[in-house]
């Protein structure tokens, strides 16, 4: 291991050279995400494949000059400005919240070292390194003190690279241990920085499997429309014998309500809220899908240090060891070597800082070597010359297992402190063979403090039947010391992973038996992640180290602490900027009830695209039929003023409400299986009831305009009884404002039937008690065909009587 390096320069820039750079644009300009602009946003919201429809659909019905039948043009507003409205909010819920997660690289200027914005980084900037550290725009090593960079994210190999003088770095990588400096030579979008920004941090829905599932239902309603679509377009303008006005008006009641217009635009909303409420947590959204994926985790991996156990430690005792016979060094040279050390880490990590706090005093010795500390070899060491070569580390790695000393180690751990051995090596530490024989010292006592909500949070996945697996570096026995006392279940039966084996079955059944692993390798962490996926698992890493990047990004959700490593948070979804693993059960809560929530309204609007295109089928055959049979031609029973009232307290305002809502069950497989076993029965039986009630009720092409209005009032009734039955199916199990609910929009379709101005402005007319009372019979009969549907569904899934994941 070699000594720090330090190049001509190595002063840095001066501030007039940074100025000039500035001046003429070589600065690291990127943006600070990848987010859509807000231009962009209103774009993708307006110009849509559905309000391209609707709105095609609105110009036919102005041209009858029936504006109230155009209502549904209001759908066209709704859609674009709702999305609009939710996805700028969430993008600056995002974008705040990345400047505050956002690596600060350290940056020489002047001779003095000072934390930017990546943004502000210029060409030729000298950049300090230590471990943990991201490397943010391209450069050339100018100082090497043991530097090794972790390039893993950009070749896909593992080991970590050493990094001397004069080689390059390439920003995406991050150090891994030792510390240096290099000098800015591509940057803003010539650097692969800006690449992988732009790839790891865009506000997108991709890769979602329910997204996935949405595309592939309306890719199959689109097959479905186009042919009901032709049938009631010929049905209307050719068979029907209408004038061309009511004709038209026909048409496009008929197709407004195929289109599932609101199902896209309820699944955007309830994300972007989720992003929203999460955003005032504190937990910064790196990727939109991970809200979905941490709703379907069944097991989350969490290291020790920093997550179960605050960051900070507190220097406890100094145990002075008898070392093996040759008595015990002194005490003063056992402080002064601590304090030699702590002073002299550039880097200093948790113990390091705990120690540095007790004895800030350094002795002044002159330091001949080092050797960072790393996850793998579990030590770190310093030389002084004729002062010795000191180690610092893992007693069960530099000790004897068999001695007293590792007894004493161990017996110390057990009780929830870590523990190092201080040791003098017999030569430098940067020798190819160091350590050699370690003569201990002593053993350094700290004191980690659990964190106070990590019992709960622990409980909490307990009662979700998400299992939690403790993965740390530590001392095995002081890692199953702390799961104990927060009892969680096998805390208290810690495996030393060094006994692990290798391969991914055996490995995966040892993960399934147990719960607490210490003195894990960083490989050993993403093999664990690996061996739990190969069970079918959806597993979550939680991490705040460097140690935990590549099982956090093998993870199905990476989760990092915002004071963790920039590593960590670069490669992670999910970031804790409050540091609290307790904020964990909220994002899982946020995930359930995003994903529940859109299964429970998609079968309202699925219901509803079913219902259409079933009704369109059976009038445009029925005037089919009219041209081959000779029989009266049918016309289609509802205005466009109608389908848009049907809508209003059955679907739209319902929906909304129940996109909102809590909803605490672990997400699923299977959404749209689950979703067409509701919906499409439901769908049918609506349907075909509204067409015989319109039968029932029809007085052919020749009567009058009250028996026109009557015979679609008959239709309208019967399908929203039905369709406010599904609604009720759908809300289940009740809770009183699901109650209110229903209510609510039982009694608002009372109030349109029944009061003189709304039933002229709708054209409703239910006065004809023969066909009213026949509209409600065979509401009622659909109503129990539907219930009939839902429960036979309950007995093919087993008895489980709410296929649709529950609300509180």
């Amino acid at each position: 291991m070699s000594i720090t390096v330090q190049a001509p320069g190595a002063t840095g820039l001066t501030a007039a050279e940074v100025a000039e750079r500035r001046r003429d644009g070589r600065t690291n300009d990127v943006p600070d995400r990848a987010s859509r602009s807000v231009r962009d946003i209103v774009r993708a919201n307006v110009f849509t494949r559905i309000n391209a429809i609707l709105g095609v659909l609105f110009l036919l019905v102005l041209a009858t000059g029936s504006l109230i039948d155009g209502m549904f043009g209001l759908l066209i507003v709704a859609n674009s400005a709702v999305g609009i409205i939710q996805e700028v909010r969430a993008k600056r819920t995002l974008d705040q919240l990345a400047i505050v997660s956002q690596a600060k690289p350290t940056v020489r200027r002047d001779g003095k070292a000072t934390e930017i914005p990546p943004r502000e980084v210029v060409l030729d900037d000298l950049i300090e390194l230590g471990p943990g550290d991201q490397i943010v725009v391209d450069g050339v090593v100018e100082e090497s003190a043991s530097l090794e960079v972790d390039e893993s994210l950009l070749t896909g190999e593992a080991d970590p690279v050493d990094k001397p003088q004069g080689e390059s770095v390439m920003s995406g990588s991050y150090v891994v241990s030792g510390s240096g400096a290099y000098r800015a030579t591509k940057v803003g979008k010539d650097a692969y920085a800006a690449k992988l920004a732009e790839e790891a941090s865009k506000f997108t829905l991709v890769h979602s499997e329910l997204r996935s599932g949405i595309d592939k239902i309306l890719k199959f309603i689109t097959y479905l429309l186009i042919p009901a679509g032709v049938l009631i377009i010929y049905n209307q303008l050719f068979s029907s014998g209408e004038s061309w006005r009511p004709a038209v008006t026909g048409m496009v009641a008929a197709l407004v309500p195929m289109v599932p217009e609101g199902l896209v635009l309820m699944t955007s909303i309830a994300f972007a809220v989720g992003v929203v409420r999460l955003g005032r947590r504190q937990c910064l959204v790196q990727e939109l899908p991970a809200i979905e994926g941490l709703a379907r985790v069944d097991v989350v991996c969490a290291d020790k240090t920093g997550t179960l156990t605050e960051n900070g430690m507190r220097l406890s005792d100094i145990k002075l060891l008898d070392t093996d016979g040759d008595g015990q060094l002194d005490e003063a040279e056992v402080r002064n070597a601590l304090a030699a050390m702590a002073a002299d880490d550039p880097r200093p990590n948790a113990s390091v800082q705990a120690i540095a706090e007790a004895l800030p005093e350094g002795p002044g010795w002159t330091q001949t070597a080092v050797a960072p500390f790393s996850s793998a070899k579990k030590w770190s060491g310093q030389s002084y010359g004729e002062h010795g070569d000191w180690l610092l580390g893992a007693p069960d790695v530099l000790l004897d297992p068999s001695s007293g000393d590792a007894r004493l180690a161990e017996e110390l751990g057990s009780s929830g402190l870590r523990i190092l051995l201080l040791g003098r090596g017999d030569r430098p530490v940067d020798a190819p063979d160091a350590p050699g024989d370690v003569r201990p010292a002593a053993l350094v006592v700290l004191e980690q403090k659990v964190r106070p909500d990590a019992r709960e949070t622990l409980e909490y996945f307990a009662s979700q039947h998400v299992s939690v697996k403790v993965i740390s570096g530590d001392n095995a026995v002081s890692v199953g010391a702390v799961a104990s006392s927060l009892d969680l279940l096998g805390g208290d039966n810690a495996i030393d992973a060094r006994e692990l084996p290798d391969e991914q079955e055996p490995l995966a059944d040892a993960l399934e038996e147990h719960t607490t692993f210490g003195r894990v390798r960083p490989d050993q962490k993403r093999a664990m992640v690996g061996a739990l996926q190969s069970r079918g698992h959806t597993v979550a890493m939680t991490g705040d180290g460097v140690n935990d990047v590549l099982a956090l990004k093998d993870a199905d959700i990476g989760v990092a602490m915002g004071a963790g490593s920039p590593a960590t948070r670069a490669v992670a979804q999910i970031v804790l900027l409050d540091n609290k693993f307790a904020t964990l059960p909220y994002v899982v809560g946020e995930g359930r009830r995003v994903i529940g929530n859109i299964e429970r309204v998609s079968n309202l609007f699925l219901t509803k695209t079913v219902y259409s295109v079933l009704l369109a089928f059976l009038v445009g055959v029925a005037g089919v039929g009219s041209q081959i049979f000779g029989y009266e031609p049918l016309g289609y029973p509802f205005l466009p003023r109608h389908v848009t009232i049907a809508a209003w307290f059955t679907i739209g305002i319902p929906a909304f409400i129940l996109s909102l809502a809590p909803n605490n069950e672990r997400a699923r497989t299977g959404f749209v299986s689950r979703v067409m076993r509701l919906a499409i029965p439901s769908g049918v039986v609506i349907g075909v009831a509204t067409f015989i009630a319109y039968l029932i009720a029809y007085e052919g092409p020749d009567a009058t305009e009250t028996e026109r209005v009557q015979a679609s009032t008959t239709a309208l009734i019967t399908l929203i009884m039905i369709a406010v039955w599904v609604l009720a199916l759908v809300s289940r199990p009740y809770v009183w404002w699901k109650v209110v609910l229903i209510g609510a929009s039982v009694a608002a379709y009372v109030f349109l039937f029944t009061m003189p101005f709304t039933r002229e402005f709708f054209k409703l007319d239910p006065s004809n008690v023969r066909l009213t009372t026949a509209a409600l019979i065979l509401g009622a009969v659909g109503i129990v065909l539907v219930e009939a549907a839902w429960w036979i569904t309950a007995k093919l899934r087993g008895g489980q009587t709410h296929p649709i994941p529950s609300t509180a």
